[in-house]
């Protein structure tokens, strides 16, 4: 475990100061940050501005959701799209190689090589969504500590979904449009569970698991979640990491590699 530690420090130096390179770059992605913070506040008054609110959701409450959603696209621009994104052109230029040659498992190899500074803006936007609703709603840090675990999976369940989509690489090549599939998909986690018709709440939370990535977290922070909905996001979690270690080595099965 130290030696992946150590190989892990070295992969985000490394990242980040090619990343550095380029630092208008930062300043254009605060920028569209912000633009689609100000389009998703926008989108959400105009559910609110005539009196109208989410069945148990206040504004200040509805806002703690739009904060956890904004903090995991922060998240996923950071850690999960520079890394996931490139197994399929690992795979179409043969490069997979040279990652299965290397003494290290490859799922963390290519799960973690890089990391991208330009998800930060979204972590502070809404990291500050987030306290201004709580100071709002009058929150302690045991309300944040307490919605700290289920987000905990659901940053685990986003990640194993995204890498087993890119894991079907190997068969299909190119799938870029299905990660936006996906990504699109999540964008419904903006919002309250309880602003979709019952059919949809059915889908976001059993077919395509966005409840738990946003409105259980966010009913944790304000003291109502229930244990069981807490137990289920971490069997959830626990199973989807597995399925997506054993539908890597799986997948490796048919990998005939660039040279063969």
């Amino acid at each position: 475990m130290q030696r992946y530690w150590k190989v892990l420090g070295i992969f985000w130096s490394t990242a980040i100061a090619a990343e550095m390179e380029y630092r208008l770059n930062f300043l254009i992605a605060a920028f569209t940050s912000l633009g689609n913070l100000v389009g998703s506040l926008f989108g959400l008054f105009l559910f609110y501005r005539t009196g109208y609110s989410f069945t148990g959701w206040s504004w200040e409450a509805a806002l703690i959701v739009l904060g956890i959603f904004t903090l995991l696209q922060g998240f996923s621009a950071t850690f999960l799209a520079p890394n996931l994104n490139r197994i399929v052109r690992h795979v179409q230029e043969g490069t997979l190689d040279f990652v299965l040659l290397k003494p290290i498992r490859s799922q963390f190899w290519l799960s973690t090589h890089t990391l991208s500074p330009w998800g930060v803006p979204d972590l502070i936007f809404g990291s500050f969504i987030i306290g201004y609703a709580g100071q709002r709603l009058g929150l302690e840090i045991s309300n944040y500590l307490l919605s700290a675990v289920p987000l905990l999976f659901g940053l685990v369940i986003l990640y194993s979904l995204w890498f087993m989509l890119g894991a079907t690489s190997i068969w299909f090549v190119k799938i870029y449009n299905v990660t936006e599939v996906l990504r699109g998909l999540l964008e419904a986690g903006r919002y309250p569970m309880v602003a979709y018709p019952v059919a949809y709440r059915f889908f976001f939370t059993f077919v395509v698991p966005v409840a738990f990535l946003t409105t259980i977290p966010a009913e944790a922070m304000l003291g109502r979640s229930r244990i069981t909905w807490s137990i289920g996001a971490a069997v959830l979690a626990l199973v989807l990491l597995l399925i997506s270690t054993w539908f890597w080595r799986f997948a490796l099965r048919f990998y005939t590699s660039a040279s063969s």
